[in-house]
């Protein structure tokens, strides 16, 4: 599967920055992720854990090397969210005039 496809799936980000912190649980990674269904939930969990992007652990799923080393790259792509999100919030408070 590429991963962008892989990626590009609903959800699938989601979760690897809900594990970027640490392990969670089923249940914990549903409550993080309002509108979540658990169905998703578990189909995106085995897809990631067959890309050896995530693991079963005793605390319940945590990255792997190479999920961490996603998370890295993901970085600058939140740090450009939350400029994206500053400049709507910037054009919703002054809107051009026209």
């Amino acid at each position: 599967m590429a991963a962008m496809d892989l990626f590009g799936r609903r959800w699938a980000l989601r979760i690897l920055w809900e594990l970027r912190a640490g392990p969670l649980g089923a249940r914990a990674l549903l409550a993080r992720c309002a509108g979540l269904s658990s169905s998703v939930l578990y189909q995106r969990l085995r897809e990631l854990t067959s890309s050896g992007i995530i693991a079963p652990s005793a605390d319940g799923y945590e990255l792997t090397r190479l999920g961490t080393a996603l998370g890295y790259a993901l970085q600058p792509l939140d740090e450009w969210a939350i400029t994206w999100a500053r400049a709507q919030e910037e054009n919703d408070q002054n809107p051009a005039e026209g």
